[in-house]
């Protein structure tokens, strides 16, 4: 999960605050979003070569991205709307 030290985030930080000034202040489309995460996965085979070990890890990182996002943020929005509007099941 996304959850290294503290000492090994402080390579990003630099990256991560310019990146930040496009996102935040300017905003993105869901196409620029995609954009985004396609070229970072591209940087990465690119480093690790093109290969099926490689390609799995790429769409692994996705997918346990995109399930830590739905447990940390979909689920509790889910569930406030839950409360508010009443449950379906």
């Amino acid at each position: 999960m996304p959850y290294i030290e503290q000492k090994d985030r402080q390579p990003f930080v630099a990256s991560l605050n310019l990146l930040s000034d496009v996102v935040i202040g300017r905003g993105l489309s869901l196409g620029e979003l995609v954009y985004l995460f396609s070229m970072v996965a591209k940087l990465y085979l690119l480093k690790h070569g093109k290969s099926f070990v490689t390609i799995c890890m790429i769409m692994g990182a996705f997918l346990c991205a995109a399930l830590e996002f739905y447990r940390r943020v979909a689920a509790p929005y889910e569930d406030k709307k839950i409360d508010a509007n009443g449950d379906v099941y």
